[in-house]
């Protein structure tokens, strides 16, 4: 397995701005320290998705402005 480092290869993602923004907020309300909130959530989803030991689907944030 790869060694974790500071910082990973950074990845591309194609998403519609009116998604990407929002969830920008969104992760914030759940990580509001850190680098990259977004990041830390599609790595938390990936490691559930692919069942890692321990892993967890990540808690999404209450209703807000991005829920509408």
């Amino acid at each position: 397995m790869a060694e974790e480092t500071e910082y990973d290869t950074p990845r591309r993602v194609r998403m519609p701005d009116e998604e990407w923004e929002p969830f920008l907020s969104a992760t914030k309300t759940m990580h509001p320290d850190g680098r990259s909130p977004r990041g830390q959530v599609i790595r938390e989803f990936v490691r559930w998705y692919l069942r890692r030991p321990g892993a967890k689907l990540p808690e999404r944030p209450p209703a807000g402005p991005w829920s509408k």
